[in-house]
């Protein structure tokens, strides 16, 4: 029954990305994250689903709203089970200082499971179709760039590798530097880094770096609907996460693949640009109207959706968690 909420979850990230928006460039990230889940909290409960949240604003984030094992929907008779992976803001620094690659997006499951990585950070190696299976997150860089580049028929100085730019990667730009590939280094929004790698002429051919372990998750949905990879592995930053790691069942040591992440009968993906990114315009004001870049997909199909939407500022309304319906042009303290 998942494909018939499909467009749902389109209006979920739609209603984030557009509250959000509101803020670009205000130095606030804190509003830009608040506004986002009580958009996107809003809008889920009026999807005809027995919706759990098991991914969501956690710990990481202290948030009242969203939080795994929240239950969302209507919860209706014969409504679908739901398990269910969010980000409402990935990139919320993006936003907050008006940079790009900021995205709202939403995984959803039926009759699977969503892996609750218990840490904050993961190292991972997200690849396209083409590159699928043939890589190894245990290898080293020289050894899957040579790969990467017989496979694609380049040479490994054509290849482009997306890497998050943090202290905790310069091992690893360094040593992508000898080996002699290109990079393209971002300051936040690794979700979108990775789907980059499966979609065809968006500039990057692999994503490699340490990032968050619930981006890697919502990464691995949209990378099974486009029949791309995710390998991830648990990097703690002390014995504190170590051992809290070890606790809830997960081995530091073993490398999650994207099956390992999520699964299910059907999982659907949801991602709309909040701010321009390498595959989704952000959200642009012009004329009284909010225009919206989204792309939604299905699992069993792979099918990838690109939807364009124009909402008239006039009319358009947001169903918030917090205060209910709200017309758009109402919150934006427009002056």
């Amino acid at each position: 029954m998942i494909p018939e909420i499909t467009l749902d979850m389109v209006r979920v990230t739609e209603a984030a990305a557009l509250m959000s928006s509101i803020y670009l460039g205000r130095g606030d990230k804190e509003i830009v994250d608040q506004s986002a889940v009580d958009a996107m909290r809003g809008i889920l409960d009026l999807i005809e689903m027995k919706g759990t949240v098991v991914i969501g604003e956690g710990e990481k984030d202290n948030a009242p709203m969203l939080y795994p094992g929240e239950k969302v929907g209507k919860w209706q008779d014969g409504d679908p089970e739901v398990l269910i992976a969010v980000d409402p803001i990935d990139g919320t620094r993006l936003v907050a200082g008006g940079r790009p690659n900021a995205l709202s997006v939403i995984a959803a499951t039926e009759g699977g499971k969503i892996a609750p990585l218990p840490t904050y950070y993961v190292e991972k190696l997200a690849v396209g179709k083409t590159l699928a299976g043939h890589l190894d997150i245990e290898a080293t860089p020289r050894e899957n760039l040579k790969i990467a580049a017989a496979l694609l028929g380049v040479k490994v100085s054509e290849l482009t590798v997306t890497i998050l730019d943090r202290e905790r990667n310069r091992e690893l730009i360094e040593a992508v530097r000898m080996v002699g590939a290109r990079i393209r280094l971002i300051d936040d929004g690794d979700i979108a880094a990775a789907l980059s790698a499966a979609l065809p002429e968006s500039g990057t051919d692999i994503y490699m770096g340490i990032g968050g372990s619930p981006e890697a998750v919502l990464a691995a949905a949209a990378l099974t609907c486009l029949g791309g990879e995710i390998q991830a592995r648990c990097w703690p930053r002390d014995n504190d996460e170590r051992e809290s790691i070890e606790k809830s069942g997960f081995d530091v040591h073993k490398t999650y693949m994207t099956e390992d992440l999520i699964g299910g009968d059907e999982i659907v993906f949801s991602a709309t640009g909040v701010t321009d990114g390498s595959f989704l315009k952000g959200v642009r004001f012009h004329q009284n109207q909010a225009v919206t870049d989204s792309i939604v997909m299905r699992s069993s199909t792979r099918t990838v959706r690109r939807i364009m939407a124009y909402h008239d500022l006039e009319l358009k309304t947001v169903t918030t968690k917090t205060g209910g319906e709200k017309k758009l042009i109402n919150s934006a303290n427009w002056f």
